[in-house]
């Protein structure tokens, strides 16, 4: 018994002071938001010095925060244009991975044929913690362009799969919190309980750091190709193919060089898009290095991409 009494007030000792006062703050109304803010804070600070210090302090106001948001005490439901206009401008700025413009493209994203689902917190009212946008539609979307054009949607009673495209966590007091898996989980349920035709399930996900990686391997000096050591980035039959196809924009230089310049061609001037040799000439090589840069491309067992990482952590295999 008295070893015990012993270690109990030694433990109490060597609690950190502010854990108290962090538990009274969570405690208050307002406390959760108050708590993300400030952990944005701490985040900041530790991107410019390591100190073991903050990073305990960080530690907890994690432990803290994942407990208010136990799926007990968050508010699932779908997000309308009939909602508050404070609440739409939200989405509008909140939006991360497919910029809304104007207000015609939100009342798309939100209307028929089209559907998006937030958590909520009582502590944060009005404010999504995180939104993930959905398109119902015939068949599986091969490109973002067909789920944002203007087109006018299929009646939903004939769709068949539901695509989600964007997900977004605006509040950076989150990171580290995977929210993204339960709130996916609990839109299908919601797909599936109000539409049952609904038979498929996709994402359609950009790769935000595959173009940055390429055009670093493009700019190198020397590039072996990923999966042979030995040979160039680009094989011999892709590079003819490439310099065919560019030949007609007036391109000239080594396959590399040419597929450099056609990357980093600023805006306006994507004409060769238009052109089916060309699009089929870069086709092969471009699905080969992105496989390459999904499969081998990792950081500390992670890989380097955040969206290839944030389906990995919700049970994709590549």
């Amino acid at each position: 018994a008295t070893f015990y009494s012993t270690e109990k007030r030694l433990r109490q000792l060597l609690k950190p002071m502010y854990e108290n006062f962090i538990e009274r703050l969570n405690d208050q109304p307002g406390g959760l938001e108050f708590l993300t803010v400030m952990r944005r804070d701490l985040l900041d600070a530790l991107k410019v010095e390591d100190n073991p210090s903050l990073e305990a302090l960080d530690s907890f106001l994690k432990e803290k925060i994942l407990a208010s948001l136990s799926p007990g005490n968050l508010q699932f439901r779908r997000i309308t244009w009939d909602d508050p206009a404070s609440l739409l401008e939200k989405i509008v700025s909140f939006e991360a991975v497919h910029p809304i413009s104007k207000i015609s493209d939100l009342k798309r994203r939100l209307g028929l044929g089209r559907r998006c689902f937030g958590y909520f917190h009582p502590s944060i009212p009005g404010e999504p913690l995180v939104f993930v946008e959905v398109a119902l539609m015939e068949n599986v979307a091969q490109t973002i362009e067909e789920v944002l054009s203007d087109d006018s949607p299929i009646p939903e009673t004939e769709a068949k799969c539901a695509v989600f495209y964007s997900i977004s966590s605006p509040h950076r007091g989150l990171s580290g919190i995977n929210l993204g898996k339960l709130l996916i989980k609990q839109a299908i349920d919601a797909v599936n309980k109000g539409m049952p035709n609904i038979s498929t399930f996709a994402t359609l996900s950009p790769i935000p750091e595959f173009m940055p990686w390429l055009l670093r391997k493009l700019e190198s000096a020397e590039i072996p190709d990923p999966f042979s050591s030995g040979e160039h980035l680009l094989k011999q039959e892709e590079e003819e193919a490439i310099l065919v196809g560019a030949a007609q924009f007036g391109a000239s230089g080594s396959g590399k060089q040419v597929l450099l310049d056609l990357l980093k061609a600023e805006e306006g001037h994507h004409k060769w898009t238009e052109s089916l040799e060309l699009s089929n000439a870069l086709k092969a090589p471009l699905m080969r290095l992105c496989a390459s840069y999904l499969l081998k491309n990792r950081k500390m067992q992670k890989a380097s991409d955040p969206v290839e990482n944030f389906h990995l952590q919700n049970g994709a295999v590549m």
